[in-house]
């Protein structure tokens, strides 16, 4: 399965977008990798490219929100946070032996998770910064 930036993804800020599209390139690289054969040696350090680029995302997301006074910025960040520990542990476990099939449906849910986050609350975000 690969993971695209589509247009009911989008969310019309230049800066957010990009960094979904890169944040998507990354996993399907990982998945790409794992599937191959290569998830041994690429596992760890895509996980952990990952986990450093989701939380620069993160704090720029928020930084725009700050700057723009988003008034749903408080429950933003607690998604924020509360994905970064998620992720964190997934890849303290795939970091920490061979990638499994399991671990690799874990990260597959997770991205789910992102991408339900991108389609609900990231478009949000994105309409409230044109109004801005």
């Amino acid at each position: 399965m690969q993971y695209q930036l589509t247009p009911d993804l989008e969310t019309g800020n230049k800066q957010i977008d990009e960094e979904h599209r890169e944040l998507f390139a990354r996993v399907n690289r990982l998945m790409q990798a794992c599937s191959s054969g290569r998830g041994r040696t690429e596992a760890g350090p895509a996980m952990d490219f990952l986990r450093s680029y989701v939380a620069t995302h993160f704090r720029h997301e928020e930084a725009l929100q700050r700057d723009a006074k988003y008034p749903d910025y408080a429950p933003h960040k607690q998604f924020h946070d509360q994905y970064e520990k998620k992720l964190r542990d997934i890849a303290a476990a795939v970091s920490a032996s061979d990638v499994t099939l399991a671990e690799l449906n874990q990260i597959n849910q997770h991205i789910s998770v992102l991408i339900m986050h991108i389609r609900l609350e990231d478009k949000k975000l994105g309409k409230y910064l044109k109004q801005k």
